[in-house]
């Protein structure tokens, strides 16, 4: 890790450096590190919910504009880096990542790591009627050191249901997992966790978008060539194109004049 520091970047308290980049304070970690420090706290007593979250291009292009967005990164324990271009623009505009960081890789990794020795407790949050479910069996198959303590698919519209919020709190705070999986998608899950990190009694929680339905089976990862081109968005884009096109065409046209901002100091 380098000894010296460039503008903007800092030290903190974990011993790991962090860059301002793009609208948000991107941890700068490799994944076998977030590994160790998610383990750290999923292993520890209960002292708050530390959360997760992981920014790619869209992400990005929200923070520009929604503030509240940037309130719940700015709050973040972690922040790491989803997206193959945000790993590749950092490196253009002087502050590089040192890889991508993916929730939907992340999770999976922490499962590895458990065992029935030292199990890790998991509460499954999002995703369609049915998917936790099928998801939760599948974890089960394939790790027995994970123990599945909860599942639940909130209805459409739930966040701004006082009752059915309460109602997700009991149950994460009834079971107590020591990793609560958010897949709620973007922006929604960053903003629902930071509303109600200081309620919620999940040692860690992580905004991890679409990995439920990757552990279900309902959704298909891009094959390992496309991830290691960087090209993971194009499988998601065909794999979804009514939703999807339109957000990654708006996104494509965007960032590239954020990134030139943020390489030449422009605001």
């Amino acid at each position: 890790m380098a000894t010296i520091l460039e503008p903007e970047v800092r030290t903190v308290c974990n011993d790991w450096l962090r860059v301002d980049l793009f609208g948000a304070t991107i941890d700068v970690l490799r994944m076998s590190e977030t590994l160790e420090i998610v383990l750290a706290w999923a292993a520890a007593p209960f002292d708050r919910c530390r959360y997760v979250v992981t920014p790619n291009v869209d992400h990005t292009v929200l923070l520009q504009h929604r503030q509240d967005l940037r309130a719940a990164y700015h709050d973040a324990s972690l922040v790491l880096a989803d997206g193959w271009p945000v790993v590749a623009a950092s490196r253009l505009v002087g502050k590089p990542l040192p890889e991508r960081v993916p929730g939907s890789d992340l999770v999976p990794l922490l499962m590895n790591a458990a065992s029935p020795e030292r199990p890790l407790r998991v509460f499954l949050l999002g995703a369609a009627p049915g998917v936790g479910e099928r998801a939760a069996r599948n974890i089960r198959r394939q790790w027995t050191g994970v123990d599945i303590v909860g599942v639940y698919s909130p209805p459409l519209g739930f966040e701004k249901d006082e009752g059915e919020n309460n109602k997700i709190i009991y149950l994460v705070e009834q079971t107590e997992p020591d990793v609560l999986v958010v897949g709620l998608g973007a922006p929604k899950q960053e903003l629902w966790v930071h509303a109600n990190r200081d309620r919620l009694k999940a040692k860690v929680a992580l905004c991890v978008g679409a990995t439920i339905d990757f552990l279900a089976g309902e959704k298909t990862r891009a094959p390992r060539w496309l991830q290691s081109m960087g090209l993971e968005w194009l499988h998601r884009m065909l794999s979804d194109p009514r939703r999807l096109v339109k957000r990654y065409a708006r996104d494509a046209w965007t960032f590239p004049g954020i990134v030139w901002r943020e390489k030449f100091g422009v605001r």
